[in-house]
C-alpha cells in the first residue's frame, strides 16, 4: 500500500511538471531559386497545393505537396496582366486571393482571384499599394491591408486603408467597403495617441497610417492590423467596417539589463565585426510586420514580430547614423563617446522623433525595431510580455558570421524578426518567427501567452537565406497527418518545409523529467505520505 502510494506520487511529479519538447525535422526546400522568387505562400488542404508570391517572375507559384518529400512543380499563373506584382496571398473554400499593387504604386491596386487550378474567376479593386491580404476564419469575408505608401519625390502620399471584401452572396456579387482613417484626420487631438509616429511631410493622419499585416479572431469579428512605420496597431470592427480604435505600441527601454543589444557592426579590433550586446541609452519602436492573434480566457492576445522599418525616399528621409546628429548636451553628457563608431556612431536612428523641445538637437534616441517578438492585449493595447534580449543572446552564442549577418546589421535592426505564425501540436500552442538576417526560426511556447516560454533556435539550411514569410500548418490538414512550418526564404527563391512534433506533449507514456518544480513537489508529497504512515504505525 505504502508503496504504491509513493509509485504513484513519483509519477505524479515527474508528469505533472514535465518539460514540453518540441521536434523539428528539415523534410527539404524548393522554389525557383532566384531572389525574390519566393515570398508569402498560403496552403490548400484539400488539394495539398501549396501557393508562393514570386515577384521576381511576376507570378503566383504552385506546388504539389501531397508528397512533402517529393514536391512537384505545377504551372505557375502569369500575373503580368493583372498588376505590377504580387505581395500576398491567401486561400479559402478553393478561392485563391492574390493582392497586386498597380504601376505605379500610389494606384489603386486589386484582388485577383483563381480557382485551384489557376483560372482566373475575379478581380476586385482595392486601395493603393494592397500589401497583406486574410481571410476571416469562415472563409465568407476578406481583408485587404493597404499601405498606400508615397512615391520617391513624397509628393502623391495616399491614404492607407483596409478593404473588407463580404463574398457571401458570391464572388460575382461581392460587396467591397472600405475601413479607412479619416475620421481620425478631424478629431486628431482626442482620437490619436500621443505616441503613434504621424510624421510624414504635409501628411493628415489618414495619409500617414500604412496598414501592413492583418490578422483576425476566431469569430471573424475584429481584426488587429499593424501600422509599421507608425509604431502602432488599428483595431477593426468588420461586420461595420470601420476603424474603431488606434493603439500607440510605446517605446523598449534598451537601457534596461533586460533588453541590451548590439549596436554596431565595428565594435571588434580595429572596426572589425564583434559581438557586444550591452545597454544603451536608446529607445526602441517596436514596429511589428507580422502580427498573429487568438484569444485564451476570454481575452485576444496579438503576437508581433518586431522588425521595425524606417520611411527612406529621395523627398524625404528620417534615418540618418547616430554619428552624424547632434545630441543634447545635458541629456548626453557623454555624446561623444556615444558617437564612436564602436559604440552607437553607426546606429541607424530616426530624427523625426526624439526632439522634445523641439531645438534641434535629440534629447532622446530612437532606434527602428525591437529585435524581439511581444505579446499585447488585445482589448487594451497593453504590452503583456517581450522577449527582450533574447533573441540576440541565444543567436550570439552560435557566433559569426551567424549573428546579425556577420554584424552587418547590428548598426541597423539586428536579427529582424519578421514574419510569426502560431498553432497548436498536440495541446500546446506555438508561435514561430522568422528571423531574416538571421536565416533561422525561433520557436516559444505560448501556451500561456502572458508567460511564454524558449524551446529553442533553428538555423536554416544553406541553401535557404533571409525568411519572410512563415506559415504553421495544423496536423489536420496536412497530408502526413503532422504539423508543418513552411519558411519562404526572399534571398535564395526557396521554400523550407519542416515537421513538427510534439515529444511527450499528449504521449500516453510521458517521457519522467524533473524540474525544481516537480522535485518540490515530490519531495511535498513524499513527506505528506512518510507523516501519514508514522501516524499509522503510532
Amino acid at each position: 500500500m505504502r508503496k504504491s502510494i509513493i509509485l504513484a506520487a513519483l509519477m505524479l511529479a515527474a508528469v505533472s511538471f514535465q518539460a514540453a519538447a518540441l521536434e523539428v525535422e528539415y523534410v527539404g526546400s524548393f522554389g525557383p531559386g532566384v531572389e525574390e522568387g519566393a515570398e508569402i505562400a498560403a496552403f490548400d488542404p484539400a488539394s495539398a497545393r501549396l501557393f508562393v508570391t514570386n515577384s521576381a517572375d511576376n507570378t503566383l507559384d504552385r506546388y504539389d505537396l501531397s508528397d512533402p518529400t517529393a514536391p512537384v512543380a505545377l504551372t505557375p499563373i502569369d500575373l503580368a496582366p493583372f498588376g505590377n506584382g504580387p505581395n500576398s496571398v491567401a486561400v479559402a473554400n478553393g478561392l485563391v486571393a492574390v493582392a497586386i499593387e498597380a504601376d505605379p504604386a500610389q494606384d489603386p491596386g486589386n484582388v485577383t482571384f483563381f480557382n485551384i487550378d489557376g483560372n482566373q474567376i475575379g478581380q476586385i479593386t482595392v486601395g493603393p499599394l494592397p500589401d497583406m491580404l486574410t481571410f476571416t476564419p469562415d472563409g465568407q469575408t476578406l481583408l485587404v491591408a493597404n499601405e498606400g505608401e508615397p512615391d520617391d519625390d513624397y509628393i502623391v502620399d495616399p491614404e492607407g486603408s483596409i478593404s473588407v471584401i463580404d463574398l457571401s452572396p458570391g464572388l460575382a456579387q461581392a460587396v467591397v467597403s472600405t475601413a479607412d482613417f479619416s475620421a481620425f484626420d478631424a478629431e486628431r487631438g482626442a482620437d490619436v495617441p500621443d505616441d503613434l509616429r504621424i510624421f510624414g511631410p504635409d501628411a493628415s493622419v489618414a495619409q500617414d497610417l500604412e496598414p501592413e499585416y492583418i490578422t483576425v479572431n476566431e469569430s471573424g469579428t475584429t481584426a488587429w492590423v499593424s501600422l509599421q512605420e507608425n509604431n502602432g496597431l488599428a483595431v477593426v470592427d468588420i461586420a461595420s467596417a470601420t476603424v474603431t480604435d488606434l493603439i500607440a505600441l510605446g517605446f523598449k527601454d534598451h537601457s534596461l539589463a533586460q533588453n541590451a543589444f548590439d549596436a554596431s557592426d565595428e565594435d571588434g579590433p580595429g572596426g572589425d565585426p564583434a559581438i557586444n550586446i550591452t545597454t544603451w541609452p536608446v529607445l526602441g519602436m517596436y514596429q511589428p510586420d507580422s502580427i498573429v492573434s487568438f484569444t485564451v480566457g476570454g481575452i485576444p492576445y496579438v503576437l508581433t514580430a518586431n522588425e521595425g522599418d524606417a520611411r527612406d525616399y529621395d523627398g524625404f528621409s528620417e534615418e540618418q547614423r547616430l554619428r552624424d546628429v547632434t545630441l543634447d548636451p545635458t541629456a548626453f553628457p557623454n555624446a561623444a563617446t556615444l558617437q564612436l563608431d564602436e559604440n552607437l556612431g553607426r546606429l541607424n536612428i530616426t530624427t523625426a522623433t526624439g526632439d522634445d523641445e523641439p531645438d534641434g538637437d535629440l534629447d532622446e534616441i530612437y532606434a527602428y525595431g525591437a529585435r524581439s517578438f511581444s505579446v499585447w492585449n488585445g482589448l487594451t493595447g497593453d504590452l503583456v510580455w517581450d522577449s527582450g534580449s533574447e533573441m540576440e543572446d541565444v543567436t550570439a552564442a552560435l557566433g559569426l558570421p551567424l549573428f546579425n549577418d556577420d554584424d552587418g546589421r547590428s548598426d541597423n535592426k539586428g536579427p529582424e524578426p519578421e514574419g510569426i505564425d502560431a498553432g497548436f501540436i498536440d495541446t500546446q500552442r506555438f508561435a514561430f518567427i522568422g528571423l531574416e538576417r538571421v536565416d533561422g526560426f525561433f520557436a516559444y511556447d505560448v501556451t500561456n501567452p502572458t508567460a511564454p516560454e524558449l524551446v529553442d533556435f533553428f538555423p536554416a539550411e544553406a541553401t535557404d537565406e533571409a525568411p519572410e514569410g512563415v506559415l504553421f500548418v495544423e496536423a489536420a490538414d496536412t497530408p502526413t497527418g503532422t504539423p508543418w512550418l513552411l519558411l519562404t526564404f526572399e534571398d535564395t527563391g526557396t521554400i523550407g518545409l519542416y515537421e513538427l512534433t510534439g515529444n511527450g506533449l499528449t504521449s500516453t507514456q510521458p517521457i519522467p523529467v524533473l524540474d525544481w518544480k516537480g522535485l518540490t513537489l515530490m519531495i511535498g508529497i513524499l513527506m505528506m505520505v512518510g507523516l501519514i504512515a508514522l501516524r499509522r504505525a503510532v
